[in-house]
């Protein structure tokens, strides 16, 4: 019966872990570029609950195995693509199809991001949203009167002194061979990992990586049926673990009030 109080509070732990996920997404069903958050399980060490003593083997005797409950294998981030919205702003980006944009951040470390509403820092810097420049640089000047972003990156400006347009610069995309393994930053920025390996750069639009889409933002990949057919379950399953641990404290009481 201790056993089973141990092993129905790791299911509370667990689907507790899963709500507050869940809950997560649902928050940022509307944030740009977000991508939904999952929760896997995994079964606990077992132990031998009837080991054989010396001298008595039994050669067919079936295993006696019990769990020790459930435990939370991973929180992984599904990169499923968001929906494509129009915006008609020009500095909205959004990547159609696999793919990062690389930028550089305050330490000198590189971040990567999936588009959204791009900007110019002081020095005329093509950079990300929350001002890290995008990588490799691109100076577009302070100003300019257009940039315009084709789908294979090419970023071309036009001056506002009526100069000849001219081509920037472009941005190129890059891939992870596990991007499972990214690590969530915030503001919609990931730094890779081991798990995830060092950035493979991609010509963006060749060889299978996405192509980028001047004016458009990304959606979120949250699906508010799902999550709510997720919440369910888990709302269900942390209910089945407090009945076993009233059922458990039931027979504990049933067990002191004994008489010989």
């Amino acid at each position: 019966m201790d056993d089973a109080l141990y092993i129905a509070a790791t299911g509370m732990q667990a689907h507790q872990r899963s709500v507050e996920t869940i809950a997560n997404n649902l928050a940022n069903i509307s944030t740009p570029g977000y991508k939904k958050s999952r929760v896997n399980f995994a079964d606990m060490v077992y132990r031998n609950l009837a080991p054989t003593p010396p001298g008595l083997d039994q050669p067919n005797a079936a295993p006696a195995w019990l769990g020790t409950g459930v435990t939370i294998a991973s929180l992984a981030k599904v990169y499923s693509q968001g929906e494509i919205k129009q915006t008609g702003r020009a500095m909205d980006v959004a990547i159609n199809g696999e793919g990062f944009i690389e930028a550089s951040a305050e330490d000198g470390a590189l971040v990567y991001g999936r588009g959204g509403t791009l900007s110019v820092d002081k020095d005329g810097m093509l950079c990300l949203a929350d001002g890290y420049p995008i990588n490799p640089p691109i100076h577009v000047g302070t100003g300019a009167a257009a940039i315009t972003i084709g789908k294979d990156g090419t970023v071309q400006v036009t001056p506002s002194d009526g100069a000849a347009p001219f081509e920037a610069g472009r941005i190129d995309l890059v891939r992870f061979a596990d991007q499972a393994g990214l690590v969530g930053l915030g503001n919609n920025l990931y730094r890779a990992s081991e798990q995830s390996g060092d950035a493979i750069a991609y010509r963006t639009a060749e060889d299978g990586a996405g192509s980028l889409a001047q004016g458009y933002v990304e959606s979120s990949n949250v699906s508010l049926a799902e999550e709510m057919v997720n919440l369910t379950i888990a709302q269900r399953a942390y209910e089945s673990s407090i009945k076993v641990i009233q059922a458990a404290d039931e027979m504990l009481a049933m067990s002191n009030n004994l008489r010989k």
